[in-house]
């Protein structure tokens, strides 16, 4: 059986057809026992049953970060955990950061809690996750992150930034543009994509260039997240851009 613990919540994945659910709590532990089918849409909604319980808010603790959220209403991503830190040990003192698809504050509150970050930018379009996002400013007492309710594609243009995070896949590239030309000179840029595994080495830096207006781009790193589907891979690339 594969499953993911969130929090006091028990997630099974889709293909778990038993009916032992009440056995299954007292053995994690959990409140409630749901199945997501996906996620869906720009707003990053789930679509879900519960199997088990009924409450779906819950405040789940990773590196050292606490996140409350309402798995009926926002999304999690379990499987990015090491990336989130990998990202808040990179920010540099002092520096302005956009988290452009910010959702509940996953890149955002591990770079307040482990950087010294100037400010965070946090933009979400989801009217729910922002909400949980502001929760979660809260919950861990951060006083350097900005939460922004709206479209990147119109906030971003507002800000200039020193390092701009785009944890999103699917559509991201469409938004390379917009967040390039917030970067400041000699800023870095981490882009997420799901790619094939043959072109993992070259499309995404060739997208970036694309859209970089003749700036200089460097490549800093190409890191794996996890295998998105068969031979597809979900990576961040890693920029400098001058």
């Amino acid at each position: 059986m594969k499953y993911k613990k969130i929090g006091d919540i028990l997630v099974l994945d889709n293909n778990y057809d038993g009916n032992d659910f009440e056995e299954l709590s007292q053995r994690h532990n959990v409140k409630t026992i749901m199945k997501i089918d996906h996620i869906q849409g720009t707003k990053r909604e789930p679509v879900y049953k519960i199997l088990y319980g009924d409450e779906t808010v819950t405040i789940n603790k990773e590196n050292g970060c606490l996140f409350k959220l309402d798995l009926s209403k926002v999304m999690w991503s379990k499987g990015n955990n090491n990336e989130r830190l990998r990202i808040a040990k990179l920010v540099g003192d002092g520096e302005t950061v956009i988290d452009m698809f910010a959702g509940i504050g996953y890149f955002s509150i591990p770079i307040g809690i482990h950087a010294n970050a100037k400010e965070v930018i946090a933009i979400e379009i989801n009217p729910n996750s922002y909400h949980f996002l502001c929760e979660n400013i809260k919950l861990n007492k951060l006083d350097n992150i900005t939460p922004v309710l709206g479209d990147c594609k119109e906030v971003t243009p507002k800000f200039k930034a020193d390092r701009i995070i785009m944890g999103y896949v699917k559509t991201t590239h469409h938004y390379l543009n917009v967040a390039i030309d917030s970067l400041n000179e000699g800023g870095i840029l981490h882009y997420h994509e799901t790619v094939p595994e043959k072109l993992m080495k070259t499309r995404p830096l060739e997208r970036i260039i694309s859209e970089a207006n003749g700036r200089e781009v460097e490549l800093l790193k190409i890191n794996k997240i996890k295998k998105y589907a068969p031979g597809v891979e979900h990576v961040v690339v890693d920029v400098r851009i001058d």
